[in-house]
């Protein structure tokens, strides 16, 4: 439970101002189909990020070792640093409606999701804690969390909401998790 918990916490936060989630809102306003697009970011991100959560989990059973430890415990604290630099997503970057709102939703998504910050927490937390399928969950729920309310409320949602502050409570968030996982890989806690 505490993976899909912190899985669903972690990203839904960093989530909040991604270039994903800007996608979401222009993808919302060329096609308005809200349920075609929430089903093509579900399929999108569940592929995704169990792969990276794959990912994670097999790279962490190779290499459990205190260096492997420290590794994920400071790619965390990366990932604090990362999220505090806000994402932009420019408009000719976009998907041109070719296939439809749902398939151009899930290729689009599945695309810029890669190497995204949320992938690689999802990689850094698959190898944390080694359960792939609450991982994916997790962090396929954050990802709905965060991108369901930007598809149905776009623009509105961006003029109410402190991107600056919900980045540095996401910041705050990994870097807690990044010192607990160094924490723990030198013994000072169990």
């Amino acid at each position: 439970m505490e993976a899909i918990l912190t899985s669903t916490a972690v990203v839904a936060l960093a989530e909040i101002g991604d270039k994903t989630q800007l996608l979401a809102i222009l993808l919302a306003t060329r096609f308005h189909r809200p349920v075609l697009i929430i089903l093509g970011i579900f399929v999108a991100t569940l592929a995704n990020h169990a792969l990276a959560a794959l990912l994670g989990a097999s790279a962490a059973s190779f290499l459990d070792s205190p260096i492997f430890r420290y590794a994920i415990g400071l790619s965390f604290v990366a990932m604090a640093a990362w999220t505090l630099i806000p994402d932009k997503f420019e408009d000719d970057e976009a998907p041109k409606p070719r296939f439809g709102a749902f398939l151009t939703t899930l290729i689009a998504f599945f695309l810029v999701e890669m190497g995204d910050k949320t992938q690689v927490a999802t990689i850094a937390l698959g190898a944390q804690y080694h359960n792939v399928p609450a991982v994916a969950a997790g962090t396929t729920m954050g990802m709905m969390i965060a991108n369901v309310p930007a598809i149905f409320l776009g623009q509105e949602l961006l003029k109410r909401v402190d991107l600056a502050k919900v980045r540095m409570v996401a910041a705050g968030l990994f870097l807690v998790i990044g010192l607990w996982v160094l924490t723990q890989a030198a013994g000072l806690i169990g």
